[in-house]
């Protein structure tokens, strides 16, 4: 019932501090190309907004959005570099690529604690490449920020650590409400163990019941509540906003809901964007006997560990199938460090040829950088988000130049591209009409009111793959339509047909596009000005 052995803290803090500085650079110098981006997505819909609102008006509470209860902590960093450097989309992605170095270097904290120095390397090195940490990396979202705290926690309670082990795991929750899993999930552990022990005959506890354990694991819970508090006496409302709450909590609580988004969220943390590769290289090393070395076997990750990790991962499994109406694989950042380390600790135990192994798992990753996968995904978790902006930039900037007093049709998060210059796609706003997306019903509800918009923004609004591995079964589409907000978009052509336009710009990219659609009265106003 010990804890892992923990380094010196002496010679520890500048060793850490030597890895943070090569993580850094090295993160810095892969992400380089992505650092001047424009706002994406949710970025641009909430987060980068309430940051912007903590800026200039000092409220920790959004007030050019609606507030969705989410903590302050991530938005008060932005807007703290904001602050020093300037508020650019370039400072923002700078700062957060900061804290995915912080996020892995508790990766390599945690992977050297529980089992040596090279699977350290590797296991960090792995998670980096990931294509959904990668992606993440410099995006402002509170995810992987959020990640990175709660791993740090789980190094603190590793290591025996109470009082730090009590101040991350409050960061992480100021970051995120949902980082309250991970203490949960301990402090459940904590309180079964002992008899899950008496049961199985063999110790799997990490370390005797003590009140300042169970404290540290309580603190975060005391933080959230003064936040939700808070968050009351300023709105009237606790888990936010009556919408988000309904899109997030009550509308999830479907069985059949649960059950599929549990079949996706495992998909997630063992399948997603090539994470198959590990999994099945793990489940086959699992077949070999130890390597010794001379006399000794390789050693495994404790038991005891090895329950901590398994009951947190699965507490993100679980939990995040039930609530969360939107079921996004970054949601998941902390659970999937944990999958690797505890498979590449595997592979160096069982295989000689580990390193060869984790070098191909590395490879595969940076493919699924690059190349969408032949199935539906989100566009964040690759650099599929990159083609998105560039697209929309190249529109956007066409209509800026060509249609500047134009009234334009278009879908979130489009609308707020270019009704909000700080969002980094137009110099000026443009007026707008938001419909709420291209499927052929809200496009046909859209011609009964052609006289209020003069142009159409259309694009892609869910990733298409353009040579799909199998054709969607129509019971799953619909499945998806009912639980998960799936459509499919009309394509330019039917959107021109339908309004009476012509397609006057087009783009496309590895199953995305974007296309501006001239209404035809004004192209005949524009050819009587000539």
């Amino acid at each position: 019932m010990t804890s892992p052995a923990s380094p010196n803290p002496k010679a520890e803090f500048p060793f850490s501090g030597l890895m943070f500085v090569l993580i850094s650079v090295g993160i810095f110098l892969l992400h380089v190309s992505l650092l001047r981006l424009p706002y994406f997505w949710d970025e641009a819909g909430y987060y980068i907004p309430a940051a912007r609102d903590l800026l200039l008006k000092g409220s920790l509470i959004p007030l050019s959005t609606p507030s969705n209860a989410h903590p302050p902590l991530v938005m008060a960093y932005v807007a703290l570099w904001w602050k020093v450097l300037g508020s650019t989309p370039a400072v923002a992605r700078c700062a957060m690529l900061l804290s995915a170095a912080f996020a892995l270097l508790g990766v390599f904290r945690i992977a050297r604690r529980v089992a040596n120095l090279e699977v350290a390397i590797a296991a960090t090195t792995c998670t980096a490449v990931y294509p959904v940490f990668f992606a993440q990396s410099t995006m402002a979202h509170v995810d992987l920020a959020t990640a990175g705290l709660t791993l740090w926690g789980m190094d603190s309670y590793l290591g025996g650590r109470n009082r730090s082990t009590a101040v991350w795991f409050s960061l992480s929750v100021l970051a995120k409400e949902t980082a309250i899993l991970a203490p949960l999930a301990l402090l459940a552990w904590e309180l079964v163990c002992p008899w899950v022990s008496w049961f199985l005959k063999q110790p799997i506890c990490i370390r005797e019941r003590s009140w300042p354990a169970f404290a540290s694991l309580l603190t975060p819970v005391g933080v959230l509540a003064l936040w939700y508090a808070y968050h009351y006496a300023r709105t009237g409302y606790v888990l936010g906003n009556p919408e988000y709450f309904r899109y997030n909590v009550q509308a999830t609580m479907s069985p059949l809901r649960i059950l599929l988004a549990l079949l996706m969220r495992l998909w997630q943390v063992f399948g997603y964007l090539h994470l198959w590769v590990l999994t099945l290289l793990m489940a086959s090393a699992m077949t070999r006997p130890a390597i010794c070395d001379g006399e000794v076997e390789r050693p495994r990750i404790e038991l005891p560990v090895q329950c901590i990790f398994g009951i947190v991962i699965l507490t993100y499994v679980v939990a995040l199938s039930i609530i969360g109406g939107a079921v996004l694989a970054r949601y998941m950042l902390t659970a999937v460090p944990l999958v690797v380390i505890l498979a590449v600790s595997t592979l160096r135990r069982r295989v000689q040829a580990w390193r060869w192994l984790v070098g191909i798992v590395c490879a595969a990753f940076a493919a699924a950088l690059f190349w969408n996968p032949p199935y539906g995904f989100s566009p964040e978790d690759n650099l599929a988000y990159r083609d998105f902006i560039e697209m929309h930039l190249d529109a956007e900037q066409f209509l800026e130049a060509h249609y500047p007093k134009a009234t334009l049709l278009t879908a979130w998060p489009a609308s707020g591209e270019v009704t909000q210059p700080f969002l980094g796609y137009v110099r000026q706003p443009l007026r707008v009409v938001r419909i709420e997306d291209f499927s052929p019903e809200d496009v046909l509800a859209a011609a009964e009111e052609r006289a209020r918009f003069d142009v159409v923004l259309a694009f892609s609004t869910k990733y298409e793959p353009p040579h799909p591995l199998v054709e969607s079964p129509r019971w799953w589409e619909r499945l998806k339509a009912r639980f998960f907000g799936y459509h499919r978009d009309s394509p330019p052509a039917f959107i021109a047909q339908v309004l009476n336009g012509n397609v006057v710009f087009r783009e496309q990219r590895q199953g995305q596009w974007v296309a501006v659609i001239e209404l035809e009265r004004v192209e005949e106003a524009r050819l009587q000005r000539r």
